[in-house]
């Protein structure tokens, strides 16, 4: 029995991975730190606004008339609004479903299939965590249902999970080569991992605990078929000199837990 909810998915390589999902708690957190950010900048632009209030004023009457007031305090608004909703859809967006407080607190937004968010699903979640905050309705959503999502959640089609917990059998081994340390130094000296997600990790894992059940051919097919997909997400022209697919998926797997602890 799981004492956290978890998800599992299924990767084009019919590799099972499974993921906790992220909850009230963690998230909460995450939120937290964004709303103290979000103070931040919205008492910057405050202060901006006070500084050209008067001229705003002179040329809303100017324009508006009586009415130039009531024109105002709804510009002002919308600014507000804008400035809220378009921090998490352009931190979720750019960071692949990341906030700053969601990455202290170690959660990502993914799709139900595991993906990557993209605009469409920060956008929509964005523009509906109002209504998840008025009264608590998102976070009881999210105590009351199995998959732990807030309204934002089901219409956007997104799940948050923990990101620095995959889970894997106890009784699978990793075993690693003795050169697996120096590819790993080679490989953080020369690449840039931020753009692989956990669940490219999970793959590389599965396949480094698997592998000494296929047979030799099979092994080194699929080494090089996830060596190719990693040099693709990482834009790595070529392995270290060397270095094996084999030795390369180690020294990934390596460098991914240095880069995640820092």
């Amino acid at each position: 029995m799981h004492i956290f909810n978890r998800v599992k998915f299924i990767t084009p390589e019919s590799v099972e991975l499974e993921f906790t999902l992220a909850g009230i708690g963690s998230r909460t957190f995450a939120l937290l730190i964004d709303y103290h950010i979000l103070a931040l900048i919205i008492a910057l632009i405050f202060t901006i606004w006070l500084t050209v209030s008067y001229q705003i004023q002179t040329f809303g009457k100017q324009i508006f008339g009586e009415q130039a007031d009531n024109w105002v305090v709804a510009i002002a608004f919308f600014i507000l609004f804008a400035v809220y909703a378009g921090y998490f859809v352009f931190f979720e967006t750019l960071w692949q479903g990341q906030t700053p407080g969601k990455r202290l607190a170690k959660i990502r937004v993914v799709r139900d299939d595991g993906r990557p968010v993209g605009l469409q699903q920060t956008t929509l979640r964005a523009l509906l965590r109002p209504f998840d905050e008025i009264s608590f309705i998102g976070a009881l959503l999210i105590m009351f249902n199995r998959k732990e999502k807030r309204l934002g959640d089901f219409v956007a089609g997104t799940i948050v999970i923990q990101t620095s917990s995959i889970a894997v059998s106890e009784k699978q081994k990793l075993t690693l080569s003795e050169s697996s340390n120096s590819a790993c130094e080679k490989i953080l000296e020369t690449t840039n991992l931020s753009p692989m997600l956990p669940d490219d990790f999970a793959v590389i894992r599965e396949y480094l605990v698997r592998r000494h059940i296929m047979s030799k051919q099979a092994r080194a097919a699929l080494a090089i078929e996830l060596t190719q997909q990693v040099q693709s997400i990482i834009q790595l022209n070529n392995l270290p000199d060397g270095i094996s697919p084999d030795t390369f998926l180690e020294g990934i797997y390596l460098a991914y837990q240095k880069t995640s602890i820092r």
